[in-house]
């Protein structure tokens, strides 16, 4: 099979094959940004790798995060030096070897009265933030005095704001991110399968030799052969570590972090605003698009992982915040047009809230052999992944003898045509701009299609002319889901409109126009039945609903499905 051909929808059939008939030496499970990095950094030391994941890619914390590749300022007022020292050196990497999809984006920290960072220790803050993460000369802090602050983000509330450090952060699409780091991946000769949940374990004199799998699409059961098993599922880790028996000593603590979507034009911030909750947290308010998103909560969470929603006391809490810190705009529950809510997985901390919580990965190793990985943050995730890569060589010995030594992945660009640095970006975006006009397109669509998809936006273009209609906008998508078919293993319709193109969140009144002829499109590609098309719709509107709903209590989804069966 043609390695290029390998994420392409189509050879789902052929990746299942393969991934049941050769054993493996490492068989990763869970398709986040970690599990993706896991994979990469194996098949580019010559791992015979494996990856699987039981819904689609991202589709758990790496589509749900805020969506920063950032230094972590607020780990440089606990004192976790290292934590900061990592993340930004990290974040310099992930802007190298995918500049479409890490944008320096500017950042405004206002300061208030009994706020959580005061003028001196910011300043201070910030220009050691800058030393140790080894910030670029550009992007380095300045301090502005109230008027200069005002001036940059003239909303502020101008009762409280007593000035503002102005410094450099980088904004991700964080599902975006993880799919081309699985690309990259099977490019280097690594398989990796979607809706593929690893439900036991099967092992040979006391040490784990696979997994037990089930395909999610038709219910089959198989086995996976491999020398190591990686478990990188983030809030599913301690589940499968009581299927794998080894649960014990430290465990997780789950986190919710709930984001609020609004139109642009209802809340203008010029740059991303980083600012004070009346309780003593922070939040974010970040433009992008034609939206601004706002977040994140952060509370403890037990209720159903497969299904996460935010409620209206998550709601009412970020909007009472931005009200806080800019007081004209008055925005209500009217204004918001989506959300997402995610898990994050900590390493609990006896007596510690989810905010007080460490950001720091853990590894957890079984008697067996099962590796286990959990917490840290996306902009940690290739360094983790290195470290489980290292780990792995290490035990299986004898792959020294083939050269397999160091990761190499700092310097592995994450696309075959990758952009240089920023500037390139811009440039290709203002040459789509220019033919998004003479095709009488909106130049967002430029804008969307090159951090989308970086230089490929160009192969999405030129086969626009295939689907030429009344409709410039539905033959753009359709171009874009051929894209998607042909190289990023989608299989079902919210793949698409979720993490792929991100239109759930970033674009949602575009689905309603969209999802009919995308899902024709899609039922005629990959053979559905007039079942599946059902299933299919019905799935993609529960996601709808739990995007523009929020609810009376994370348990209110299940009691209502619960009462219509």
């Amino acid at each position: 099979m043609n390695k290029l051909h390998r994420f392409s929808s189509f050879h789902r059939s052929a990746q299942l094959d393969e991934l049941q008939t050769h054993p493996f030496d490492l068989v990763i499970i869970g398709g986040g940004a970690t599990g993706a990095g896991i994979a990469l950094d194996a098949a580019s030391r010559g791992l015979k790798t494996a990856l699987v994941e039981k819904k689609d890619f991202a589709s758990g914390t790496s589509s749900k995060s805020t969506k920063l590749i950032h230094g972590g300022l607020r780990y440089l007022k606990q004192m976790e030096i290292g934590l900061v020292r990592e993340s930004g050196t990290e974040r310099a990497v992930v802007n190298k070897i995918a500049p479409h999809l890490c944008l320096p984006e500017k950042m405004l920290l206002p300061l208030i009265e009994d706020g959580s960072f005061g003028k001196v220790s910011t300043s201070i803050g910030l220009w050691v933030y800058d030393f140790i993460a080894g910030v670029k000369k550009e992007d380095q802090r300045v301090m502005l005095s109230k008027e200069e602050a005002l001036e940059k983000e003239p909303m502020l509330n101008d009762k409280i704001l007593k000035g503002a450090g102005y410094y450099a952060e980088y904004r991700t699409d964080d599902a975006r991110l993880t799919i081309e780091v699985i690309k990259k991946a099977v490019e280097l000769g690594a398989l990796a399968l979607n809706y593929c949940e690893v439900v036991n374990f099967t092992s040979e004199k006391g040490r784990i030799n696979g997994v037990m799998c089930r395909d999610m699409l038709n219910g089959r059961k198989f086995e996976v052969r491999a020398r190591r098993v990686v478990s990188a599922g983030g809030p599913w880790v301690d589940h499968l570590r009581k299927i794998n028996r080894s649960f014990g000593g430290k465990h997780l603590l789950l986190s919710k972090g709930v984001h609020l979507v609004v139109p642009h034009e209802r809340m203008p911030v010029r740059q991303s605003v980083y600012f004070d909750v009346p309780d003593g947290r922070m939040i974010f308010a970040i433009p992008r698009g034609k939206i601004t998103y706002i977040g994140t909560t952060d509370t403890e969470y037990r209720g159903n992982k497969d299904r996460v929603v935010a409620t209206v006391d998550d709601r009412e809490y970020l909007l009472k915040a931005v009200n806080f810190m800019f007081p004209d705009l008055n925005l209500t529950q009217y204004d918001v047009v989506s959300n997402w809510a995610g898990l994050r997985a900590l390493i609990h901390e006896e007596g510690k809230s989810p905010s007080e919580v460490s950001r720091k990965d853990e590894i957890f190793e079984a008697d067996n052999g099962l590796i286990s990985i959990a917490g840290g943050k996306l902009t940690g995730y290739r360094k983790m992944s290195e470290r489980i890569v290292d780990k792995v060589v290490d035990q299986l010995g004898d792959t020294r003898d083939h050269g397999l030594e160091d990761s190499e992945t700092k310097n592995l660009p994450l696309t075959n045509d990758p952009f240089q640095n920023d500037k390139e970006v811009q440039h290709f975006i203002k040459e789509l701009k220019s033919e998004c006009s003479k095709l009488g397109l909106d130049d967002y669509n430029a804008w969307y299609l090159v951090t989308t998809y970086g230089k490929s936006a160009r192969h999405i273009f030129e086969n626009l002319s295939n689907y030429e209609g009344d409709d410039l906008d539905v033959s753009l998508a359709l171009a874009e889901l051929d894209y998607c078919l042909g190289h990023e293993m989608i299989q079902r319709l919210d793949d698409y409109f979720v993490r792929r193109s991100g239109r759930l969140y970033f674009d949602i009144f575009s689905i309603e126009r969209l999802k009919s002829p995308v899902l024709e499109h899609m039922t005629k590609h990959l053979n559905w039945d007039q079942d599946r098309k059902i299933a299919e719709l019905q799935n993609l509107d529960l996601l709808i609903q739990d995007a523009t709903t929020f609810y009376r209590s994370e348990q209110e989804p299940r009691l209502k499905a619960d009462m219509n069966h």
